[in-house]
């Protein structure tokens, strides 16, 4: 395989899934913010926060308004990490490979490109917000069942799955930096009864709600929401189980050794940080490593292959 092609094929998976993950933390702060009480100030700059933009969205706004924010991550054309752009660059990155990835496939992440510029001015409103960044989730969703059931589970599709999760554990850790850090922590007690409310947004933003109730059967509580996050190996979306995904797919690939080393060297860091119990000062240098080791994986990996 051209490396040419294997670079396209894992950016594509990685703006798809970038796409996919911005309209599901939009979408789960606007209900965040009706369920909590008026006191409770969230706001929408921890959005900005998530995605590391702060300097660059106030190059571009006075104010971190909800319509401000919104417009900036869906359809903004300065932020290379809006959803426009993002399913810009990943209909891109197929066009370029169509030969390799199935025929329904290119058709429908082009689908899925026509149908966000069609309703990207619909977002930035309430009324049918919800409706619109949904349908990037569900084609993104129906896309990779569609990739695993049609495409050959080749080289091709190692280096599609690698991108998906190295994007996923990215955002997993961005998540739960910023939000663990915007929690709140001099809630009076009328206000700590909406802590369970604010953790249970996190769990949303990675459609993890549910499984985390399968698993855990009591009061929802930061502890056991990091635990399941960035620890439990078969959630597909935990910190975990994505560096677990890279690594059996490097495996099977040639001249792997070195892109592997930094994964053990952070899948280590992980399991002997016990991250459910540090202070929120540590837990934020602990998620800085985590990322700076992201960025050393996909650098290697980049070296390596592309």
């Amino acid at each position: 395989m051209l490396s040419r092609v294997a670079s396209n094929i894992f950016w594509m998976a990685r703006y798809l899934e970038r796409a996919e993950n911005t309209a599901r933390v939009i979408n789960v702060n606007s209900h965040l913010l009706m369920d909590l009480p008026r006191t409770v100030k969230l706001g929408w700059e921890p959005i900005i926060d998530i995605f590391s933009i702060r300097e660059d969205f106030y190059e571009h706004y006075e104010e971190a308004d909800e319509r401000n924010v919104v417009k900036y991550m869906v359809t903004d054309k300065h932020n290379p990490g809006s959803i426009l752009n993002s399913l810009t660059q990943a209909r891109e990155n197929a066009r370029t490979i169509r030969e390799i990835i199935p025929r329904e496939s290119w058709e429908q992440i082009n689908a899925l490109y026509l149908s966000a510029v069609k309703n990207c001015q619909s977002i930035l409103g309430r009324r049918h917000r919800y409706e619109s960044l949904n349908n990037v989730i569900h084609s993104n969703q129906t896309l990779t069942g569609m990739l695993a059931g049609t495409m050959t589970h080749d080289e091709g599709y190692a280096f599609l799955r690698m991108g998906r999760n190295l994007e996923r554990a990215d955002m997993t850790t961005r998540i739960i930096d910023v939000r663990s850090a915007s929690l709140l922590p001099e809630l009076d007690h009328e206000q700590s009864a909406f802590d369970n409310i604010q953790w249970m947004g996190v769990l949303k933003s990675m459609s993890a709600y549910q499984m985390y109730r399968r698993e855990m059967r009591l009061r929802i509580n930061r502890a056991d929401v990091l635990r399941f996050l960035l620890l439990e190996s078969r959630f597909p979306r935990s910190l975990a189980h994505t560096l677990k995904e890279v690594k059996t797919l490097l495996q099977d690939l040639p001249r792997h050794d070195s892109a592997i080393v930094p994964i053990d060297k952070l899948q280590s860091q992980l399991l002997k940080a016990k991250p459910q119990s540090l202070k929120q000062d540590s837990l934020h240098k602990f998620i800085d490593d985590m990322q700076l080791g992201l960025i050393t994986i996909a650098e290697q990996i980049t070296e390596t292959y592309f």
